[in-house]
């Protein structure tokens, strides 16, 4: 009797690993592999280029990036679905090209060091 229930304790403590919260490698490297698809569908969608998105999110895995973003890709294309770009007001337009934010950095005035914007607003107060 005692032979039978040492085994059985064994497997019930075992099949408890789980709902420890402990991950296994197999269990990590899915999951890492779905966020990076994840990644990737979303670039795609939001009409970045594959080159862009690595840039944005350098710990994600590459080969998961590509493949999430090549998914989107074909799906786009099969359903004819337009790239839907970014709707927040500090994100730029991935299609803005580097002599266009070039020219803009031009007209943009240098910027004051906090002296002069204390002098400027002291001058402001006073009138």
């Amino acid at each position: 009797m005692k032979k039978h229930l040492v085994p059985l304790l064994l497997l019930t403590l075992l099949a408890g690993c789980d709902m420890l919260g402990i991950e296994s490698p197999e269990k990590l490297a899915a999951t890492r592999e779905a966020d990076g698809k994840a990644i990737g569908g979303a670039c795609r969608h939001a009409g970045r280029a594959i080159e862009d998105c690595y840039a944005l999110n350098k710990k994600a895995d590459r080969a998961a990036v590509f493949a999430g973003w090549r998914e989107m890709n074909d799906y786009m294309r099969e359903n004819k679905i337009d790239e839907v770009h970014p709707q927040l007001a500090g994100a730029a337009p991935a299609a803005k090209s580097s002599e266009e934010a070039d020219g803009e950095r031009a007209e943009k005035p240098p910027a004051k060091g906090r002296e002069a914007k204390a002098r400027d607003k002291a001058k402001a107060h006073e009138s």
